[in-house]
């Protein structure tokens, strides 16, 4: 499994994609997250890509327990934004049962994300269930009057 840093690039393409997704210019499920730190309390924004499956929207961690999660995990909820929609969700964090079939769909749907995991997309779900650990999932649910 390769391990993410935050390098030069990355911060190029992220930059990029922030302009995209917060002027509504980009397609798919991508977001903008914004989440208080929790230790500087100052707000952090950075693009994930939210995961829709069963009627639910899912956040996944790719790259495991970078910033945003800690900081996510710590404030229990998250802002999202694509273009002018905004709206405030809570965070339900997954166990691993839940986590796997979520994991699988979501290797499956982004493919950038892969050498960060120890599966391959057509490994069976009881495999994301043992990767979980390493790849925090959780169940937003929006807050009413967002």
């Amino acid at each position: 499994m390769k391990t993410y840093q935050l390098g030069t690039m990355r911060r190029l393409v992220n930059a990029v994609v922030k302009r995209l997704v917060g002027s509504g210019l980009m397609a798919g499920n991508y977001a903008l997250l914004t989440v208080r730190g929790r230790s500087t309390g100052r707000l952090y924004t950075t693009p994930v890509r939210l995961l829709e499956r069963d009627g639910q929207s899912w956040l996944v961690a790719p790259y495991g327990e970078v910033s945003w999660v800690r900081n996510a995990r710590a404030a229990g909820e998250v802002t999202l934004r694509r273009g002018r929609r905004s709206w405030t969700a809570a965070l339900i964090v997954c166990d691993a049962q839940e986590s796997g079939p979520v994991l699988r769909d979501y290797v499956r749907a982004v493919p950038v994300t892969r050498p960060y995991f120890d599966v391959r997309p057509d490994d069976p779900v009881d495999r994301f269930v043992d990767e979980a650990a390493a790849h925090p999932v959780f169940r937003l649910v929006e807050k009413a009057g967002t």
